[in-house]
Order: C-alpha cells, then structure tokens, then sequence
C-alpha cells in the first residue's frame, strides 16, 4: 500500500461488554506517515486502505512491532514494547486522509492529534464526531459504559471502596491523554480533549477550553474559550469572560481573538476580534449589536453594527456608562502582558 497517508496511531482504550469503543489513548500519534511505515503495517495487519480502526490481538501486536522495526521508527517501538502483555483493547488507526471520522477510535486519534499540537484548531475534519462519541460515566477506574455503571458501583461498595464518578460526558478531560509542554492549567477538568494549547499558556482555575479551539501562543485565560474559538499570541481573557462558539449561537461565524488583546473580566465577545484589541469589563459583544464608532475626538462618526468590525485591529469597545451605549473608538494604550503572570519555568 503506497502513497500519502494522513495520519496513524496505535491505541489502547476502553470498550463496553458488548465490545463498543468508548475511549482510546494514542501516546504518540503519527502525523503523515512515510509510505515505508504504512506498507510494513499492512502486510502486519491486512490493512485494506482508506480508514480503518484494526482491533489488534497479541499476535498482530508483534508484527506490528515488527512493522515499526522494519521502517525504522524507533519511538513506536518503544510503545509497541509498554503495551507488551497488556489485557487492555489495542486498536491500529491508519487515517489515508482527513475525511470525516467514522469510528470512535477515528475521532480519538484526531482529537489527540489536536491537543499534542500536530494539528492546530479548524486543522482538521471533525465533522459528524458527536454521533461518534459515547456519553459515559469518567471515573477514578476509567471510562465506564452508563449501562454498566451501577454494578460498578456496587461492586466497587461491596469491596469496601467508592467508584467515584467525576463526569458524565462525551469528552474526557484533555490531562489524562495529553500534558502539553509549557503550560499551566489550574483545575484539569475545565479542558477538554481536543483543547489546543500553545506553550505559554496559563488556564487559571475558572478558565475553560473546549475541543477543537484553544491558543496559538502566550496567553492567561481566565473566562472560557468556547468549541471553535482561537486565541492569538499575547491576548488574555479575564476572569468570568466568554467566547461565543459555533455550539453556542456562533452559528457559521468563527469566532477569534486577534493578537495582543484583552477581554475584560464578564465580557463577551461575538464577533472575531482583530489584534490588539480590548473589550471593556461587562461588556457582551455580538454580531448584531449597534455600536457608536467615535473619531480620535472622541465625536460620534456613524453607527454601525459590531460585525462590520469583524478583525479590524486597534479598536476599543465600551459602553458609555451615561447613556448605556456601546463605542469603539482607536486602541491607543497597547497591552503589554505581565511576563513573571506568563512565566512557566
């Protein structure tokens, strides 16, 4: 099997009594794999081309070991050799191109993928993931399968121990599969897989990342960064602020914030915001929403909607507190962030 190949990843996950998928952890996968690598594997595996999810035997994980030999990649055999003996479910994702995932393991894999930073936010197709992704019960012992989770518990009572269950969710925590370099994330449980975080970045306790968005470089984040949402170097988001998602009214538009910039503690931001750019604290803004644009006098020159600002730089949003209406009028104070805040060392 020759030619170019999107991606691949060997995998040990979780799967239910009835043998569905309901997680998988890739340690390192393989972005554009040489066609050397993939053509060893599919004489290991039979693999038939396109994109497949293997379920592997003991067996087939040898020759997979094999495989990785003969095409001189040295870290998966490393892996190959952790996952030596192991009762735990592997499965080899071979992924010939970005197509839209068709299988949990599919979906896991490219969600690694994004939050080991292989791949950046919008960098890949995750169209349809959500009727991929099992709801199920994250617990202290792994994923449990929600059918199956009160004869764990009361199992786990009768043994004298508590299962404690942490989430019930589609997406697991991002920690458990990937600790970026550089970064620091006060309460783990508000990043969720598929998060992409740059090295430099803060997540404090209340900051919140969701999958396939996340920061491109240095930033402190404080609010939430919502399904979608790119943050650019430099730009921090204060502490109760949020960004509207494609999942949560942002509909088409994706929702950005240039670099340098700041949203102020319990802002809002709706529309993609250019660099160096500050909303004022309280400030919610959306598309549809009038602003006042004044001159450099501070006089009112027109009003228009906040979409027609969409990622024009330099530009600060407020609402005059006398009469409630929000102005955006040229950024002149640039923001400089607090590199001892930043500092990961």
């Amino acid at each position: 099997m020759s030619g170019n190949h999107f991606s691949l990843g060997l995998g040990i996950g979780t799967r239910s009594a009835a043998g569905d998928w309901l997680e998988v952890f890739y340690s390192k996968p393989v972005l554009a794999p040489s066609a050397a690598l993939v053509e060893a594997l599919t004489t290991a595996v039979g693999y038939q081309g396109g994109n497949e999810a293997i379920a592997l035997s003991a067996d087939q994980l040898e020759a997979v070991t094999a495989a990785f030999a003969k095409a001189g990649d040295s870290e998966q055999q490393g892996i190959c050799a952790a996952l030596q003996g192991t009762a735990q479910p592997l499965v080899l994702c071979i992924l010939a191109s970005d197509a839209q995932p068709s299988s949990t393991p599919e979906v896991y894999l490219k969600l690694q993928l994004l939050s080991q930073r292989q791949v950046k936010p919008h960098g890949i197709n995750l169209t349809g993931m959500f009727g991929l992704l099992p709801n199920v019960a994250w617990t202290n012992e792994g994923a449990i399968a929600l059918g199956e989770l009160p004869m764990r518990q009361l199992k786990a009572r009768a043994e004298g121990r508590v299962l404690d269950v942490q989430s019930v969710d589609k997406f697991p925590k991002m920690t458990n599969y990937v600790v970026p370099a550089g970064i620091r994330i006060g309460d783990a449980s508000r990043v969720r897989l598929g998060a992409h975080l740059a090295e430099g970045t803060t997540i404090m306790h209340e900051g919140f990342v969701n999958f396939n968005a996340g920061t491109l470089g240095t930033s402190m984040v404080e609010g939430r960064i919502s399904a979608g949402v790119v943050v650019g170097n430099g730009s921090d988001l204060g502490g109760g602020c949020s960004t509207m998602g494609t999942l949560s009214g942002g509909n088409n538009v994706v929702i950005s914030v240039g670099e340098g910039c700041l949203i102020g503690a319990n802002a809002g931001l709706g529309i993609p915001l250019g660099d160096r750019c500050t909303v004022e604290a309280g400030l919610y803004v959306t598309g549809g929403s009038k602003v006042v644009v004044l001159d450099e006098n501070g006089q009112e020159v027109e009003t228009v909607k906040a979409s027609a600002l969409a990622g024009k730089p330099d530009l600060l949003f407020r609402r005059n507190s006398q009469n409630g209406r929000i102005e955006v009028k040229t950024n002149k104070s640039a923001i400089e962030l607090n590199a001892e805040l930043h500092s990961h060392n």
